[in-house]
């Protein structure tokens, strides 16, 4: 199968920061400071084009006549203990699933991954798993749930000290860089982007399927 990660680095555009609270907002608080509450934990999401997957009949063509399964992520939640000296995270979801032919009972499987990506683009690791369907006689809808799994050092999801100092130091008004950002330093932007970790599951689609779901 091909894989949909050639697409990740636009698709998961927005989620690179997302494990951080307001990072790098501004606020009047004994002068001017910069906000940095951030966790180590990765932030969990589901890339565009890959939460759901339409599979047609074989031998049939792409139309709604042809259409046998769709399927969705829904309810994606996450837990995170990040105690240890590896920072870990299990992500659970549903799985939501309709075919349009409701005679018999039928087994449906369908592969998903989970992957690990670094700084919004480098993939530290990546798993594909099974989420198994089963639709009883006479129904056209059928769910499961399914989980996956992030371990991330705890030592590189954490920002050097003299970054996070250079972040939360508080300013005065009348500074030369009280109204500066210090996310606009380049340094301090890329420090912070080496020690985000996001988890990104979805469907693990064949190229056919990742196309249909981005030109529908």
């Amino acid at each position: 199968m091909t894989s949909p990660y050639r697409l990740l680095p636009l698709l998961a555009v927005g989620l690179a920061l997302a494990g951080c609270s307001r990072e790098g907002e501004l606020v009047l608080n004994e002068g001017v400071g910069v906000t940095a509450v951030r966790t180590t934990c990765p932030a969990v999401g589901i890339p565009d084009y890959t939460g759901d997957v339409t599979v047609f009949r074989d031998g049939g063509g792409a139309t709604l006549a042809d259409l046998d399964v769709t399927a969705t992520i829904t309810n994606l939640t996450s837990a995170c203990n990040e105690t240890g000296a590896k920072v870990e995270t299990t992500a659970t979801f549903d799985v939501l699933a309709r075919r349009s032919n409701t005679s018999g009972a039928r087994q449906v499987v369908l592969p998903y991954y989970a992957t690990v990506l670094r700084g919004g683009s480098a993939i530290v690791s990546k798993r594909v798993g099974q989420v198994v369907l089963n639709f009883a006689d006479g129904e056209a809808r059928a769910r499961a749930q399914a989980s996956a799994g992030a371990s991330v050092d705890r030592a590189e999801a954490t920002l050097p000290a003299e970054i996070r100092d250079q972040i939360v130091r508080k300013r005065k008004a009348g500074d030369a860089d009280a109204a500066l950002d210090p996310l606009a330093d380049p340094a301090v932007r890329a420090a912070v982007q080496r020690a985000t970790f996001e988890l990104l599951v979805g469907f693990q689609l064949t190229e056919a399927q990742l196309r249909y779901n981005a030109t529908r």
